[in-house]
């Protein structure tokens, strides 16, 4: 487990920083108003990335972790096949949207949808290959994604551009997405994604609302806070994370492996899974307390002025909050890892829905009370109240199921 852990926080930790590298470079040469157009793409990538792990790979985890290599490849193929079809829809949807809106924001989601199809298709391979406890594998694809973004973004900045850079972006990952053919062997297929989607529909389609409700709820609280606030808040906002983008690497790498290694867990030892959870939640929430400490304490302005340009400003005020709101995700993915495990689809769906809507509900009023920094301050108090209801249905779905004899108290 621990060696399996270890390649899934190697994997995110080169992932995490590319995409930090990518965030604050743009930051710096496009300025903050610019920047948050960026973001604008950057958060609707996020959600279309969260449909095809709802529908595609979360199933492949659950079902298809340890088995066999024949099945493993079978399985991997169809559920590469099913990304590269909500890619391809998305970025239907991503074009259409960018003529209708016109502009610098419509030509950003323009740049978004020519991308799409690779960027999650180079998704599935990293989830293949953790489902087949072959996390290496996966650190290397996203190395050679490393590797590429460096002539990208030389390019990009040549042109200077939002829909450069995320060209750059997008085009490096489909660099990864054609080596992962080469890693597996094997080939995305695309005529069985009905087929996948038919055989998980007890798990795909409540993954999917789980996983769209939790990313969509970002992305709704990014345009509410450019409505409400102007795009320059979304700038601010999206500058924060990129401060806490270190952690957030642990977070995702472990993201990446626990589900499976807490399948595991329920095949062996079911009754062991609650302090499994307890200790992968509490683990995250006590690294997402230091690591904002060493921002307030050990980071002088010249640092993040040299990191972010001029969104260093603003976002500083915000690593407050945003750790806060950092904590209590952690205990909210910990129980998160507990309800995948257990298959327990439709008691993640009722807590995902209840987080994602407190999220949204505090994200916004706090943008109406004080722009992004009361918006930051109500996505904190949102998320505490979330880890409570994930932890609560997590001990529900527990009970049921758990035999008596094995039940802790």
């Amino acid at each position: 487990m621990a060696g399996r852990i270890s390649w899934g926080l190697a994997d995110q930790a080169v992932s995490s920083l590319t995409n930090f590298v990518v965030g604050v470079y743009v930051a710096r040469e496009l300025g903050v108003t610019a920047f948050g157009i960026f973001s604008l793409a950057w958060v609707t990538y996020g959600v279309l990335l969260n449909v095809s792990r709802g529908l595609g790979t979360d199933p492949l985890m659950v079902r298809f972790s340890g088995v066999p290599d024949v099945v493993w490849r079978a399985a991997a193929a169809r559920s590469a096949g099913t990304a590269l079809a909500v890619g391809l829809t998305a970025a239907g949807a991503c074009l259409l949207a960018g003529l209708v809106v016109g502009g610098e924001v419509g030509a950003a989601f323009a740049a978004l949808g020519l991308v799409l199809p690779a960027l999650l298709l180079q998704d599935s391979w990293r989830y293949a290959f953790f489902a087949a406890g072959e996390g290496r594998k996966a650190f290397a694809n996203d190395l050679v994604w490393g590797v590429a973004l460096v002539p990208a973004m030389l390019l990009a900045h040549w042109h200077g551009s939002v829909v450069a850079f995320l060209l750059g972006w997008g085009l490096s990952g489909a660099v990864a997405a054609g080596y992962g053919c080469v890693q597996t062997g094997v080939y995305p297929r695309l005529s069985a994604a009905r087929g996948w989607l038919r055989e998980q529909r007890d798990l795909g389609p409540r993954y999917l609302v789980e996983n769209v409700s939790n990313s969509g709820g970002s992305q709704l609280r990014m345009y509410g806070l450019g409505a409400i606030a102007g795009v320059a808040s979304v700038g601010t906002a999206r500058g924060a994370e990129l401060l806490l983008g270190p952690f957030l690497a642990v977070l995702m790498g472990l993201s990446l492996v626990t589900v499976a290694e807490a399948a595991r867990v329920v095949q062996r030892s079911p009754h062991r899974l609650r302090e499994f959870c307890f200790l992968l939640g509490g683990g995250q929430a006590g690294a997402a307390l230091l690591w904002g400490l060493a921002l307030l304490l050990l980071l002088p302005d010249a640092a993040g002025e040299f990191l972010l340009g001029a969104v260093w400003d603003s976002a500083s005020e915000l690593i407050v909050p945003a750790t806060l709101g950092l904590v209590g995700a952690s205990f909210c993915t910990g129980a998160a890892t507990g309800l995948r495990a257990l298959g327990a689809a439709r008691r993640g769906l009722r807590s995902q829905l209840a987080a994602s809507a407190a999220y949204v509900t505090g994200g916004l009023v706090g943008a109406a009370v004080n722009g992004a920094l009361g918006s930051a301050w109500g996505v904190a108090a949102a998320t505490t109240l979330g880890s409570a209801v994930w932890w609560f249905q997590l001990h529900r779905g527990l009970r049921e199921h758990l035999p008596d004899e094995t039940r802790t108290p």
